[in-house]
Order: structure tokens, then C-alpha cells, then sequence
């Protein structure tokens, strides 16, 4: 069908790396986020993977509408090979609808961007180190509103098209009630980042669980207003 999500998500990816000012970095954020190594994608596209790195790095000139539709496909035939779960995930997020007094801002970025980059264009300080090191996109959500209205299901449509990204929770006070939440969201993010408050106001358990689920654990006292014009900046 014209109007299936895998139809819709190809439309997007394919948009995103044609009007994108670096194709090759979009190309391969959406291959490493879709976990696909450029080996498995050279071996669909009966390609060498000389091809595909050199595309990625820019030794080849962008690549056309051509080249860019069939890495698409590739990558949504090798996700459906093993399950589907990126489709299923962007299908979730069409029928989602969250309403703005939940989600402030929710966005994906055209590359990666380092934890570490994100972490200082909000002022946030890092209390406990994740297993990755960068994401894909981020996730503003009004905490009480989440905590207090969102299901386990919808919690997790918060991810946006990929657990690559950063969660961050807006007016937080000590933080027990989102570390709580993520305990029973599978998978879990990058990323979290809770706002409002500074290291010292932080629930004592807080990195503990989040070292337990593998996940970045932030802090900043940045205003609201300040921390989503600098999340608009990125990447």
C-alpha cells in the first residue's frame, strides 16, 4: 500500500538524505540506527562495502535519488528480514498523537550528535554514563503530565523513530518519578536527562537505576526557553 507506514518511513528517509547537506553522515546515521552494519547492506544492495563507506564518507559524490531509493529499501527489507521492529516503531509513532502540554518538542536529527555535544548545548552534567556515547534525536516531555497520564505503551511512542535519542524531562524536583517510569519501558533510551534540578537535589538512586538500565543519566538547571532554542540548534 502507498500510505503503509514502511511506505511513509522510505518517503522519509529517502527526503531526509537528499536534502540533507552531508547525504553521506544521514545515510549512515540511518544504517547504524536500523543496526545494520555496512557489510549486511553491501551484501543486500550486491555491492562491495568499499561502496557503501565511501558513500557514507563522502569519497563519492552524493549520491542520486537512484542510489539513495534502493540503500532505502535495503534497509527496510533487511529490518523486515529480521522483524520489522523499526517499521512497527515509525507505525506507532503516525498513530501516536500526543497532545503539546506532554511533548514540548520531538524531533529527529539529520546526523548523530554526541552525548557529550548535547550535554553542553543544554548546560547538562552528566551523572551517570550509558553504554552509547551519541543519539539521534530528543524527546522534551512535561514530566507530571507523562508520569501521570501516559501508559506504558504510550510512554514508549515518546522514543520518536528511534530509542537513539535523549529523554528529557522538563520541571523535575528530585527525580524519582521518570527513573521510576523508564524501569518499565523496554528498551530503554540513550539518554535522560532530567531538568530542573542540580547533582546535589538529585534522588540518591537515580544513577543507580540508570547504570542498572544502561542508559546516560543528565542533569541541568537551564530555563525551559534557553534549553529548547539550544535543542533546536542541533545537531
Amino acid at each position: 500500500m502507498s500510505d503503509s507506514p514502511r511506505r511513509q518511513l522510505a518517503t522519509k528517509i529517502a527526503g531526509e538524505v537528499t536534502l540533507s547537506a552531508d547525504p553521506g553522515s544521514t545515510l549512515r546515521k540511518w544504517r547504524t540506527d536500523f543496526d545494520i552494519s555496512q557489510t549486511n547492506l553491501a551484501a543486500e544492495l550486491d555491492v562491495s562495502s568499499s561502496v557503501i563507506s565511501d558513500y557514507e564518507s563522502g569519497r563519492r559524490e552524493n549520491p542520486g535519488i537512484g542510489v539513495v531509493s534502493r540503500v532505502v529499501e535495503s534497509l527496510l527489507t533487511i529490518d523486515e528480514s529480521r522483524g520489522g521492529d523499526h517499521i512497527r516503531q515509525y507505525a506507532r509513532v503516525l498513530s501516536a498523537g500526543f497532545e503539546s502540554d506532554i511533548v514540548r518538542d520531538l524531533r529527529e536529527y539529520p546526523t548523530t550528535v554526541s552525548l557529550s555535544r548535547l550535554y553542553d548545548a543544554i548546560d547538562a552534567t552528566e551523572v551517570q554514563s550509558g553504554h552509547a556515547t551519541s543519539v539521534s534525536g530528543h524527546t522534551v516531555i512535561d514530566s507530571i503530565a507523562a508520569i501521570t497520564r501516559l501508559s506504558s505503551e504510550e510512554f514508549y511512542r515518546l522514543y520518536g523513530q528511534s530509542t537513539s535519542r535523549a529523554l528529557v524531562f522538563t520541571e523535575i524536583t528530585r527525580g524519582e518519578s521518570p527513573l521510576v517510569a523508564m524501569r518499565v519501558v523496554t528498551p530503554t533510551p540513550n539518554a535522560v536527562v532530567l531538568h530542573g534540578i542540580d547533582e546535589d537535589d538529585l534522588w540518591e538512586h537515580a544513577p543507580k537505576l540508570a547504570r542498572a538500565d544502561g542508559f546516560s543519566l543528565a542533569v541541568t538547571t537551564a530555563s525551559t526557553e534557553e534549553m529548547l532554542e539550544s535543542l533546536a540548534s542541533l545537531p
